[in-house]
């Protein structure tokens, strides 16, 4: 009597998906690493955007309980004082995790733990550029990829890439970042004039082109955020998102970086261009989870009329499933009973 062992197993795609270094998780994964990249430098080289939130009376009251005078707090020469040695030693914290955001693992915990840390130490940071604006709120929601993509990584790792809470919280990113970028460009706020300065420099065009490019840009912004939430617009909207998040990535260091410059200019530039890779690599992570239709629930794939295909046991074999793991059905012809 021949029996035709079966198993019901995961599709191919899902299998990979669920590896530490899958495509659309390696699209998170560099996202994340080169935002805390940049922001380590800013934080080295550079001086943190932190004073708007320390130098204050407030700031100065709660030191004072803590039994700091004012040449502690403030320092007598140069940064010799608390918010100066604090504030050049925060850059190792971003080094942290930027090392995490290579080494993380599903079941890495601890190291989960710390990028979550780091996505609220991403939140402060875009809170004080947020006050520093006079609290424009677009300056707060326009850093939302930069925010949440280490939160990304980690919903990708532990529940999946494909999983629901995943896709709608890469989802609101996108919406968050464009918006931000839509709501300056359009002018409901003083749109900045780095945002003139590069479109004048890189297209070689004059204000007035310049603001009607940009206005357009703005309109196409917001068109985005709606776009990527209605199933037939949301591929192209993400296409555009990707696109258009990497030109405005990289017009900083296009517009900056010159061959008459030192180094040309890329230890002033190349790090803007950095720290924005959310705002495009969190749309590519969407178009790969998008590449399928999914199931509701699962995740699986409902392009293909067997979401969980019936394999025999060479392919389980290959697939390299233990032996333990073959929850078998036998089938069985009338001349086997």
């Amino acid at each position: 009597m021949e029996h035709a062992a079966q198993v019901s197993v995961p599709s191919r795609s899902n299998v990979n998906d669920s590896k530490p270094f899958s495509l659309p998780i390696a699209a998170l994964r560099l996202g994340a690493f080169l935002c805390f990249a940049g922001w380590t430098w800013v934080h080295y080289y550079w001086e943190a955007p932190y004073g708007v939130l320390l130098w204050q009376d407030a700031t100065f009251d709660l030191a004072t309980r803590l039994g700091l005078t004012w040449d502690e707090f403030v320092g007598t020469g140069a940064d010799d004082g608390f918010v100066q040695k604090w504030l050049g030693k925060i850059w190792w914290l971003y080094l942290a995790c930027t090392v995490m955001t290579l080494t993380v693992r599903k079941k890495s915990w601890f190291q989960m733990a710390g990028l979550v840390f780091g996505s609220g130490m991403l939140t402060i940071l875009c809170y004080a550029k947020y006050v520093a604006s006079q609290r424009q709120l677009p300056m707060f929601v326009e850093h939302g990829s930069q925010m949440l993509i280490p939160i990304l990584l980690v919903l990708a790792l532990s529940l999946g890439p494909r999983h629901r809470l995943t896709v709608i919280t890469a989802v609101i990113a996108v919406i968050m970042t464009f918006a931000g970028h839509g709501s300056y460009a359009l002018g409901y706020w003083p749109t900045p004039g780095n945002f003139y300065a590069m479109t004048s420099l890189i297209l070689e065009v004059e204000y007035p082109t310049a603001q009607s490019l940009l206005r357009v840009a703005g309109m196409l912004d917001f068109l985005v955020c709606i776009g990527i939430c209605i199933p037939y617009l949301r591929h192209p909207s993400a296409w555009y998102a990707t696109i258009w998040g990497f030109l405005t990535s990289i017009a900083r260091p296009v517009a900056g970086m010159s061959w008459g410059l030192h180094y040309w200019g890329a230890d002033q530039f190349l790090h803007e261009a950095v720290l924005r890779a959310p705002h495009f690599l969190i749309p590519v992570y969407l178009l790969i989870v998008w590449r399928q239709r999914r199931g509701p629930e699962t995740g699986q794939t409902a392009d293909d009329p067997q979401q969980n295909p019936t394999v025999t046991d060479a392919d389980v074999t290959d697939l390299g499933l233990p032996a333990t793991n073959r929850l078998c059905t036998l089938d069985r012809t009338p001349s086997d009973q």
